[in-house]
């Protein structure tokens, strides 16, 4: 009898520290929400100890791995979160992100294997759920980025960006304003953020982009730097670059004008922000 007893506990302590502490999990994603890494990725390395088959838990532990530019780590994590989950179009859509990065940081013969992984997965998540705008807009930029080897292709990007914007005009004005961007017309890619603004003037992301737009053309650098002010005014909204990212564009655009000193403080910002940002900290590097 009591060794049946020992087989029974043996069969539930799985069980039971498998079970997922649900506030435990709550507190762990508002951490994440807060923008808060290190303190969000301490509380999910925690809850996957006691809960490791929690798709959940590995994709927020990807993205944050993702935030920190870690691309073996996130592959690892969003792998477990696909293959636990495997019809979730949003876990393909960040696994495809991880795949991407992977492909930037390998050497020229790896590459080719991490960008056709990155392309599959996006075009996953897209079949599994033809609504999911944001990895459409993740397939759009793989087409505009991508050699046609490895399926780029300027004509697949905009046939992405029309239906992002039959399915949501403001979300479609940001894509069509990426595909003029990539096909050199600037003055087009200010036109569809003017319209973005003009139906909502405190679009985080469309600030950000005009701001991004002016530090990489060159072109309107006062209306740029406008604009990445008003982002610091506003809470970013999940998926758009954080603060940290704002400062630095700013900086980037301050440098561009010959204001290093200035250029200097906007870059500290961003660093004081987030001490892991690498372009600010590159950028610093680089001020005379």
């Amino acid at each position: 009898m009591l060794r049946i007893c020992r087989l029974i506990s043996c069969w539930l302590l799985p069980a039971i520290s498998f079970a997922l502490d649900q506030a435990a999990y709550t507190a762990a994603a508002e951490l994440y929400a807060q923008r808060k890494p290190l303190e969000a990725q301490r509380a999910f390395e925690a809850l996957a100890l006691t809960a490791p088959a929690q798709s959940d838990i590995q994709f927020y532990l990807g993205r944050l791995a993702l935030q920190r530019n870690d691309a073996a780590q996130a592959v690892v994590h969003l792998e477990k979160a696909v293959a636990l989950t495997p019809n979730d179009s949003r876990l393909h859509h960040r696994l495809g992100d991880a795949y991407g990065l992977s492909a930037r940081k390998a050497g020229l013969f790896a590459q080719m294997s991490w960008a056709n992984k990155c392309l599959a997965s996006y075009e996953q998540a897209v079949a599994l759920n033809s609504k999911n705008l944001e990895a459409r807009a993740a397939l759009m930029n793989y087409y505009l980025q991508a050699p046609s080897l490895v399926g780029g292709g300027k004509d697949k990007a905009l046939g992405q960006a029309l239906e992002i914007k039959k399915q949501d005009v403001a979300a479609g004005r940001l894509a069509m304003a990426a595909v003029y961007l990539a096909d050199k017309k600037p003055d087009l890619a200010f036109q569809e953020y003017d319209e973005a603004l003009r139906a909502n003037p405190t679009d985080y992301t469309a600030l950000f982009q005009v701001g991004r737009l002016a530090a990489i053309t060159g072109e309107q650098p006062e209306r740029g730097l406008k604009s990445l002010r008003q982002c610091l005014e506003l809470k970013p909204t999940e998926n758009a670059p954080p603060h940290a990212a704002v400062h630095w564009r700013i900086g980037f655009i301050l440098a561009q004008q010959g204001d290093h000193a200035n250029a200097r403080q906007a870059y500290e910002a961003a660093l004081k922000l987030d001490p892991q940002f690498a372009p600010a900290r590159a950028a610093l590097k680089q001020l005379p």
